[in-house]
């Protein structure tokens, strides 16, 4: 390995290290409300797994939240990728790396295989490169085809800052109020035609959208 190689890998590796410490500090400031989260509290009472999905832009808290649960997290194979999976093995998710577009149906079967037999897994629908708010239809096909629950998650930050990336990367303010609002767990039946899993492909990315603009609206 050349000594450029050596420096490109200590620099990546120091940022990982920045960035999980930073997102920790950050993350433990924050004023949380978890709203209908008796939904999932049921659902891990009964030991009962579920596919968790909310939208790449909010991310940050849904990941945080659930950290310390090994939930299998899917994380696509970019750069970007790379710094999200160390986070996450950080906060003990168990990490496989797959998207839609790359690798995308290997990480499917491997998400239908945790949920059925091992682990819940959380995704982002609309990662890991959009177009932003349109769910693919992998979560509800993880869901149909290994029996379990699709759970999804709207999230809204009172104060935030916009990243100028493709999902608009929303990042809490220190000490803001932030909230996240579970839906009731979705069951997708087994035996669904293509036609009526489309539908709930469509009605499922309504219902998360949904979520996701109450979970944007605070009081005064």
């Amino acid at each position: 390995m050349n000594l450029k190689k050596i420096k490109q890998n200590t620099l990546r590796f120091i940022g990982q290290i920045t960035l999980f410490h930073a997102v920790n500090i950050l993350c433990k400031t924050l004023k949380i409300e978890e709203i209908n989260k008796e939904a999932v509290e049921k659902l891990e009472r009964d030991n009962k797994n579920y596919v968790f999905a909310f939208w790449h832009g909010t991310m940050l808290l849904p990941w945080y939240i659930n950290r310390n649960k090994n939930f299998l997290g899917l994380i696509s194979k970019s750069k970007d990728g790379d710094l999200l999976a160390n986070t996450l093995r950080n906060w003990r998710y168990q990490v496989v790396r797959g998207s839609s577009s790359k690798g995308g149906s290997v990480a499917l079967e491997v998400m239908i295989d945790y949920a059925k037999n091992k682990t819940s897994v959380a995704v982002t629908p609309d990662g890991p490169r959009g177009p932003a708010l349109k769910l693919k239809a992998g979560v509800v096909i993880a869901a149909k085809k290994s029996g379990v629950p699709l759970v999804l998650a709207g999230v809204g930050y009172q104060k935030k800052k916009y990243l100028s990336s493709w999902d608009r990367f929303q990042v809490p303010k220190p000490f803001s109020k932030v909230k996240l609002i579970y839906s009731n767990p979705i069951y997708v039946e087994q035996t669904l035609t293509y036609e009526k899993t489309s539908e709930t492909i469509r009605q499922c990315d309504y219902k998360l959208n949904e979520l996701q603009t109450k979970a944007a609206i605070f009081g005064l």
